[in-house]
């Protein structure tokens, strides 16, 4: 289990699970998210929720338990702001660059 900070001061922060991470790899919800600008603010948050709003409404019926789970927890958590957003992307990277880093058990 991972904490990110949620706001600026560091008052507020979100647990973030391995399995919140697997889902986002999973549905590349962080791919072509941020604008060429760089800069993560509460625009791209939006479409973040749009994006995952948008897969939601069309995988009805099908099994989205996890993206569910993931909003519930971590995209919709009332403390997420354009800051929690940016430090689940560095938590995203750091936890891929293990995935890849790290030999498979065969």
């Amino acid at each position: 289990m991972n904490k990110i900070q949620a706001n600026a001061s560091g008052t507020r922060s979100i647990e973030v699970t391995e399995q919140h991470l697997a889902t986002i790899e999973q549905y590349q919800l962080l791919r072509d998210l941020i604008d060429s600008n760089g800069y993560v603010d509460e625009q791209v948050l939006d479409k973040l929720r749009l994006n995952i709003r948008s897969l939601l409404e069309s995988s009805a019926g099908e099994d989205s338990k996890a993206l569910l789970d993931l909003c519930l927890d971590v995209i919709y958590h009332p403390n997420m702001k354009a800051i929690g957003l940016q430090n689940l992307l560095n938590l995203y990277i750091d936890w891929k660059k293990k995935q890849v880093n790290e030999p498979t058990a065969d």
